[in-house]
């Protein structure tokens, strides 16, 4: 057996097998015993089929199996050995090249793959590169209205027979059809309406001043300005349906509710962080905006990211074989259409780029990772999605095993993995660059975010 490269340029190539005889007739002979072994055909019994029977059979689909099984053992060996670092899976050369064969255990073959080749590039991050890193400070309309949010959630609930701005419509939500009668099986739900989530102000004015069994028509496109995420909640539906959703609703009321702020007593301070801890409003305010500030680290820490993320990429230039491996995403995904392909091929790439950035960087650095490492990032993942449901911190053995049984997932372990990968190339990123430091108030960094996305 040979296997040669055939370098086209710096980021393609073909691999020419040639496989004669000698190479498959053991695999294939040991391939036909073992079936014989086991194949139950009438006439014989159980393990005694001879196996020239099963040749004359299977024979040829028994060879084209195990030559496929060579093609891959051969080529995998081929690209350990030469340290080959290939982007997607080679690739089966198609056109003129391709012969035909009668796969009569006498064939010498010769089969041709197109490889992408990973680029050659450098990387130079020193302090001569800049990045803004926000320090995000509490402005004083976040911090009331995380007070207010914080007073109504142990506050009084009321039943005013008059609806007013920031009450909650428990509601039932029925499909109309396009001439504003009632669509027959159409979309329906019962369910809470928060007036301090409608964004549209028109919309809103609607929805003040109902009382109980006041029925009006409401856009819930309008209502939430598109947003296909909060409609899918408010309406029991999957996120698809509700972006394309065109339909008004048909709003009944209920029932309206009505959440008294809490009042800034001692019992409420108490409730809130323990017997004592905080004992009057200044202290209140504090213990809120140290909250507040240790969510704006993780926020600006994600943003940081990204400036790292986009700024990489941008730094670093290489070319990558872009016309493989829109040959090698059609091969591996038959249901992409061509719009699709040419509409998300530069994430794609811009995603692989990121990848081959990560990997010289751990690679040049020696950067370890490690499983107590994962292990740890893995547990801090589960404790934060244990806390969303409840407030009460899981015990720690407890914890541990989940950990343990999560990571026994080879896509959890995986996708932990590449989280800390990213991670240590973030640190290794801000340890050599210079971060300029910028304050911002929480609302204008939430605008810059924004702008940011689109």
């Amino acid at each position: 057996m040979n296997i040669s490269q055939e370098k086209i340029d710096n980021l393609n190539a073909v691999l020419k097998i040639n496989i004669d005889p000698a190479d498959y007739t053991p695999r294939v002979d040991k391939a036909i015993k073992d079936q014989a072994k086991k194949a139950k055909i009438p006439g014989f019994r159980p393990g005694m089929v001879p196996p020239s029977h099963i040749k004359r059979m299977y024979g040829k689909s028994i060879l084209v199996d195990e030559i496929n099984n060579l093609l891959s053992d051969t080529l995998n060996k081929y690209i350990e050995d030469e340290k080959l670092e290939v982007l997607g899976q080679p690739l089966p050369k198609t056109g003129e090249d391709n012969k035909e064969y009668n796969w009569d255990f006498a064939d010498n073959f010769e089969f041709n793959y197109e490889v992408g080749l990973a680029p050659e590039f450098d990387i130079a991050f020193s302090a001569k590169d800049k990045l803004t890193d926000y320090v995000i400070k509490v402005d004083d309309e976040t911090l009331e209205s995380r007070i207010k949010n914080i007073r109504k959630s142990y506050g009084k609930m009321t039943n005013p027979d008059v609806s007013a701005d920031d009450d909650v419509l428990y509601a039932e939500l029925v499909q109309l059809s396009p001439d504003g009668s009632v669509f027959e099986d159409g979309i329906s739900n019962t369910t809470s309406v928060r007036l301090d989530q409608v964004q549209d102000e028109k919309v809103k004015k609607s929805l003040i001043g109902l009382k109980k069994d006041d029925v009006v028509t409401l856009d819930v496109q309008k209502a939430y300005n598109n947003d296909a995420t909060r409609i899918a909640a408010i309406l029991k539906i999957d996120e698809d349906t509700a972006a394309d959703l065109k339909s008004n609703f048909q709003l009944t009321v209920k029932n309206v509710n009505r959440l008294a702020e809490a009042d800034l007593d001692q019992e409420f301070f108490d409730k809130l962080f323990g017997e004592g801890v905080v004992t009057d409003e200044a202290g209140f305010r504090a213990k809120i905006t140290e909250e507040l500030e240790s969510m704006m680290v993780q926020d600006s820490e994600r943003k940081l990211q990204d400036e790292i993320y986009h700024y990489a990429i941008d730094k670093v230039k290489f070319d990558l074989p872009d016309e493989f491996l829109k040959r090698w995403l059609r091969a591996t995904n038959e249901k992409l259409s061509e719009d699709e392909l040419q509409g998300g091929y530069n994430d794609f790439a811009q995603n692989l780029k990121w990848t081959l950035i990560e990997n010289k960087i751990i690679k040049d650095n020696n950067i370890d990772i490690k499983y107590d490492e994962v292990f740890a990032l893995a547990k801090q993942r589960l404790a934060q999605q244990f806390q969303m449901y409840s407030p009460q911190p899981i015990a720690e053995d407890q914890l541990a095993q989940y950990t343990v049984q999560y990571l026994q997932n080879k896509e959890n372990a995986n996708k932990i993995f590449e989280e800390l990968k990213a991670l240590k190339v973030f640190d290794y990123v801000k340890s050599v660059v210079t971060l300029d430091k910028k304050d911002i108030g929480f609302t204008d960094f939430n605008k810059l975010v924004a702008e940011h996305k689109h």
